[in-house]
């Protein structure tokens, strides 16, 4: 009763409070807190951009990494055809993730079944068995193993562009085929007896996965016309578009982390992060963030847009498309301090990676990044007209990943890459993409 006592008497209702009151109790707070002073301040010039064309959408899904993946692409790809405007098929490439996924799960159950329910990384894997999330390395090992299409051979269905119903019902079945599996190894049955009831669970997912999201196409004819209104046509199999279209290797393009929780200058993999039971899980050398931005802003000037994680959840006005920090005075408005380190907020789960976009120009005065532009995946309707403009010190709280071609990192860079990697735990916060 004494605490209650105290904490009624601590709050004031002074003029100032009052209409502090009035004012948040019919508002909505983020409009309130709203920065005016510095949203007077902001533009959208760039004194450097790659040409690209058409903002893509993801809809209600989780496959921001994978729009995210294809988009670096697109520019290289209508330079090469001569298209005005070109997308990939994400439904495609999304249909083989979702089976992959799958059979990570089984195997990782298969790796597990004498662990107890409540392990913290069984715990880990059943709460979302099958999840739309991921990261670049998922694009690299998916089109090198089922090439690519363009949108027109799979186009989007409405369980790709929403997918809470399918995923429900996909993680549904996977939780089921774990108990199986789980119960079989109690019996006695061996891994490879297990393995065989694998393949059975698979075939269940196929056909769900065919049911929501179409048929991958082993060929197909793409036709388009070409800014000169010539005919390009020509008859393709996913791999033999994927080589023709994209024709880079992606393992050249290595991931650099601003992970600040962890010492920086080493090698990092986190445990069960692949989507693949047969590739090794991600990897990432981790450095400061000024390295992240001295590298992203050498390949944009070099003519390469670039794949980066963000949490796109703090600091973000989505009806103009402004990341900055300070964009809401909660400070000013309620008089209350609660900020954090980087560092402390990561360790505290207050932010992770959670949204990856591509950078596809840059603003600088003196050769330094004062803003970057953002071709994100949300369609049109948010930002300025899909495009977000990003500050350069929301990149310095919010930015934790970005994917550079090798040939734009040093040579101190390249050898972290070929030392023994540090294991991370499922657990670690950076799998959150995974999620």
């Amino acid at each position: 009763p004494q605490t209650i006592k105290a904490l009624k008497e601590s709050f004031k209702l002074d003029a100032r409070t009052t209409a502090l009151l009035n004012a948040v109790t019919n508002n909505n707070t983020k409009d309130l807190a709203f920065n005016r002073l510095m949203f007077n301040k902001y533009n959208d010039i760039f004194n450097y951009k790659i040409k690209t064309k058409g903002i893509t959408n993801q809809k209600q899904s989780g496959r921001c990494w994978l729009f995210a993946g294809l988009n670096i692409m697109r520019p290289a790809v209508m330079k090469k055809f001569n298209l005005d405007k070109f997308e990939f098929s994400e439904n495609y490439l999304f249909f083989w993730d979702k089976l992959e996924k799958a059979n990570m799960f089984l195997e990782a159950i298969i790796e597990t079944k004498n662990k107890p329910f409540d392990d913290r990384e069984l715990s880990l894997l059943v709460e979302n068995p099958v999840p739309d999330g991921g990261w670049w390395e998922y694009v690299v090992d998916l089109m090198d193993k089922y090439g690519a299409v363009p949108k027109s051979a799979m186009p989007e269905t409405k369980n790709s562009s929403n997918t809470r119903a399918m995923n429900a019902l996909i993680n549904k079945i996977a939780r089921h085929d774990a108990i199986v599996l789980r119960d079989m190894a109690k019996r006695g049955k061996s891994a490879t007896q297990l393995r065989k009831k694998k393949l059975e669970m698979l075939k269940t997912i196929y056909r769900v996965l065919a049911l929501h999201l179409g048929v991958p196409p082993e060929q197909f004819t793409w036709r388009c016309e070409d800014k000169d209104g010539k005919i390009v046509e020509g008859t393709y199999t996913p791999v033999s578009f994927y080589k023709e279209a994209v024709g880079v290797k992606l393992s050249d393009y290595l991931p650099i982390i601003d992970h600040p929780i962890h010492p920086y200058g080493k090698h990092y993999r986190i445990k069960y992060s692949r989507n693949m039971s047969d590739v090794p899980d991600i990897d990432f050398v981790n450095l400061k963030i000024d390295r992240l931005k001295e590298f992203a802003l050498k390949s944009l000037l070099a003519g390469e847009p670039v794949w980066f994680a963000a949490d796109v959840g703090k600091e973000n006005d989505y009806k103009e498309g402004i990341m900055a920090v300070g964009i809401y005075d909660y400070q000013s408005l309620f008089g209350i301090d609660a900020s954090l380190s980087k560092a402390d907020r990561v360790r505290l789960r207050d932010s992770t990676p959670n949204h990856a976009m591509v950078f596809i120009g840059v603003d600088t005065l003196g050769g330094k990044p004062l803003k970057w532009l953002v071709e994100n995946s949300w369609g049109t309707d948010r930002g300025n007209k899909g495009y977000w403009t990003m500050y350069d010190n929301w990149f310095d709280e919010y930015v934790f990943a970005v994917i550079i071609n090798k040939a734009y990192l040093p040579d101190d860079v390249t050898a972290l890459f070929k030392t023994k990697p540090i294991t991370l735990p499922a657990w670690d916060p950076m799998r959150d993409m995974y999620r």
